[in-house]
């Protein structure tokens, strides 16, 4: 499968032949939610926690007497029937996290860049490297191509001129390649990838 290869003047440099064994394989939504589920779930502090009536201060005696009152029959004020007691069944501390096999996570980052090729919304640049780390020349540029929303995926190391320039640029997002994954993918309407980035991703999900 060919594609065009520019440089970041807009200007085409070349092509390339993207294997279709990872990036024209047939789009999977299910496999897309599992991936994106799993990401984010791993992102979850799960520091979110609550008194239980064991833990919350106050006196151990007791209310009032067993009989006669015409109440409800309590032992404690640190129950959650009150009025500054215990939560039951409350959050606690815990991990989000949970598992997703090694073989549907490469699915589903394969899944990712096959989508964006499908739409047309895959761009290989030829390299992503500045002489001058300067945010205003880079932003004139992604004018000029008409990114407004882009992940750049470059090869083992990024850029970091190229990185600088675009750490204050919104909407703009840089990766090395193997920091791919499904999530930032998905989340920007372009996909740029270099001709390192490509030989890294098909390298590592072939």
């Amino acid at each position: 499968m060919k594609c065009d290869v520019i440089n970041l003047d807009a200007k085409k440099t070349g092509d390339v032949d993207l294997d279709e064994a990872v990036f024209a394989v047939a789009v999977r939504a299910d496999i897309l939610a599992r991936a994106v589920n799993w990401q984010l779930a791993k992102r979850r502090g799960g520091k979110h926690k609550v008194k239980t009536r064991s833990e919350v201060q106050g006196s151990t005696r007791k209310v009032y007497r067993q009989k006669g009152g015409g109440r409800a029959r309590h032992g404690t004020l640190r129950v959650n029937q009150f009025r500054g007691g215990g939560v039951t069944f409350g959050p606690v501390v815990r991990s989000h996290a949970h598992g997703l096999p090694k073989k549907v996570r490469r699915l589903a980052l394969k899944t990712a860049l096959s989508s964006k090729q499908a739409d047309g919304k895959l761009v290989v640049l030829d390299s992503a490297k500045l002489k001058a780390a300067k945010t205003a020349g880079l932003a004139k540029k992604l004018t000029k191509l008409g990114w407004s929303s882009a992940l750049v995926i470059d090869g083992a190391d990024v850029d970091a001129n190229f990185a600088r320039a675009a750490a204050n640029i919104v909407g703009l997002d840089v990766l090395p390649s193997r920091g791919a994954n499904v999530y930032d993918i998905l989340r920007r309407d372009t996909l740029v990838l270099t001709t390192d980035a490509i030989e890294n991703l098909v390298e590592r999900l072939k």
